[in-house]
């Protein structure tokens, strides 16, 4: 990585269906919470109308990003929040069904408390770091990298700090509540794979991986990963791409019921909920017996 108005006006254009090329957290996370989730989204490539949340993340997230761009001494919560307004106009205008966010807001109310939500996030950020002391190398970075086995694997990284003694740690905001103790690990899972990445890409592990979290009362998470860690994090990758490759193959990819089904944007083609999947867009792999109309195994010469 993600819920509001599911009219086709707005979302966003259909885009013709494609096997899958690689791995990012999100869509890994997608197949393991849901297969057929994985399968509408990466495969399908159904569209998904905007939502409030995410795209307020995505809003949180430019203003941080931004905020670097000033000197250090300039890096303010005043200035961050000056930069609210400006980066949505520019979300709006790089992405004009976000307009459908606020159907029917005459007089604006709703913007305008949606934008003060985002503030809050944004002020929230300032009580747990401070951007005037921090110095990151990369911002928005997109990372990529070939396993050994072939397996592509990319995402986006929020910020890239280096120590002046070298060690890196990698951040990453987000703008819900911190989880619990019992779902922390499935939260970091994201920063190993990018560890990962970076190890692999780089030849470097992250001295650090970092959650910022920005919602509910807002909190910092870190791990300090080691090799161990990324070598186990690349067989799970490994198992659950050969996993993808079988469904994509087969086109089963069965609807798994979980937390979050209420939220999700698919429900009219989920079985759980009575609906039907559009039918499998890709080619199916022929199996022996359908390659031998008779399925005997002896029929076929030795």
């Amino acid at each position: 990585m993600q819920q509001t108005d599911t009219s086709s006006a707005a979302a966003a254009p259909a885009r013709p269906p494609a096997p899958p090329t690689g791995l990012s957290p999100s869509r890994a996370g997608d197949f393991l919470t849901c297969p057929l989730l994985y399968r509408l989204r990466v495969i399908d490539r159904l569209p998904e109308p905007p939502s409030a949340a995410a795209t307020r993340g995505t809003l949180v997230h430019a203003v941080l990003e931004r905020l670097f761009d000033s000197p250090a001494a300039e890096r303010t919560p005043e200035r961050a929040l000056g930069l609210l307004r400006p980066q949505w106009e520019r979300l709006l205008g790089e992405r004009p069904e976000l307009g459908s966010l606020f159907p029917e807001d005459p007089d604006g109310a709703a913007l305008t408390r949606w934008l003060a939500d985002a503030e809050k996030l944004v002020a929230q950020w300032f009580r747990l770091e401070d951007p005037s002391r921090l110095h990151p190398v990369e911002r928005e970075l997109y990372v990529e990298t070939a396993l050994r086995s072939g397996l592509l694997l990319r995402g986006y990284i929020d910020r890239v700090d280096v120590a002046p003694t070298g060690e890196v740690r990698l951040v990453d905001y987000k703008t819900g509540r911190a989880p619990s103790r019992d779902f922390e690990g499935k939260a970091m899972f994201q920063m190993k794979f990018y560890a990962l990445v970076v190890w692999r890409w780089k030849g470097v592990i992250p001295k650090r991986l970092q959650l910022v979290y920005l919602g509910g009362g807002g909190d910092v998470v870190s791990y300090d990963p080691d090799e161990a860690d990324l070598l186990a994090v690349e067989r799970k990758l490994q198992a659950l791409w050969e996993r993808i490759t079988l469904a994509v193959a087969t086109g089963d990819f069965p609807a798994t019921r979980n937390r979050l089904c209420d939220w999700c944007d698919h429900r009219a083609s989920c079985p759980e909920f009575g609906g039907t999947p559009p039918p499998y867009p890709l080619p199916l792999a022929r199996t022996s017996d359908e390659d031998d109309p008779t399925g005997d195994p002896m029929s076929k010469e030795s």
